[in-house]
């Protein structure tokens, strides 16, 4: 399994020569499997560049999933190439999310007057596969999703090949159970022995006591998560619209201070654009 992010940043996109070095888009990872699947999980602004790089590359089928439908994880889509292509291939899957989600998602975006051109108009095959509840397979890789805590409800996924495990837990506030949402030890059992957890770590611990309730993490309480649940690489995930890559990397600093004093080997890092990881 292949991890490749294309966007981390949350709420919305920025540019400027201070996020240059973990970059300005919005989620979009790629996962790519020994099956030689290819799976993207959210259509931020991130999956433009995808989309340009799967066209040199000559690929045109893809699986697509949503954690949620706020406006950072899904405006990117309408700037996603492959689209005009007719050999190419979409499949969204529904995951947990009832059966007309995907297409809802779709539609939403890609409609007047968000967007000149409907859903309708895309060149490429779209197809929306029907999943069962709970854990499903694509390929070779087998994925769980858990409620996320987050306004307006969503999921993150834990995704799983030949006993390697990434879990990723982005809109995901851990010190506020929201409606549908979970509680601190079931994201803690969920992330239990991850190879790789990518986590919401949008807030610093005095800008949490302003933010609580917008669904979003402090990034020690990620910090913690991993910790507890013997992760061994944690992401910080979620980047702050207006967090620099020199804050970012003072949170970084801060959080290998913290497992130098109190905690086992961990391995931490922002998760940044072009951020890749091979398991």
């Amino acid at each position: 399994m292949q991890i490749k992010c294309w966007g981390s940043r949350g709420s919305i996109p920025v540019s400027g020569y201070e996020y240059l070095k973990y970059g300005g888009d919005t989620t979009c990872l790629e996962v790519r499997t020994q099956s030689d699947h290819i799976l993207i999980i959210d259509a931020g602004t991130g999956i433009r560049k995808l989309g340009n790089s799967l066209i040199q590359e000559n690929r045109f089928e893809y699986h697509l999933i949503f954690t949620h439908c706020h406006w950072d994880h899904i405006l990117g889509f309408p700037f996603f190439k492959p689209t005009l292509f007719k050999n190419a291939r979409l499949v969204f899957h529904n995951g947990s999310f009832h059966k007309n989600y995907a297409r809802h998602v779709l539609s939403r975006v890609m409609y007047p007057p968000n967007f000149p051109l409907k859903s309708s108009d895309i060149d490429a095959e779209i197809l929306f596969q029907k999943d069962p509840p709970g854990t499903f397979e694509i390929g070779s890789i087998t994925l769980t999703p858990i409620a996320l805590s987050h306004p307006d409800t969503g999921f993150g996924y834990k995704i799983v090949e030949n006993g390697k495990t990434f879990v990723f837990l982005t809109d995901n506030e851990l010190g506020h159970v929201h409606p549908y949402g979970l509680s601190y030890p079931d994201y803690r059992t969920f992330s239990e022995g991850a190879d790789i957890l990518f986590h919401d770590a949008e807030y610093t611990p005095e800008e949490y006591q302003t933010t609580i309730r917008w669904g979003h993490s402090c990034y020690r309480d990620a910090l913690n998560l991993a910790l507890e649940a013997g992760v061994g690489k944690l992401g910080l995930f979620h980047l702050n619209q207006d967090r620099t890559d020199a804050d970012m990397d003072r949170i970084v600093e801060d959080c290998r201070n913290e497992i130098t004093k109190n905690g086992p080997a961990l391995e931490v890092l922002a998760v940044g654009c072009d951020t890749q990881f091979d398991l």
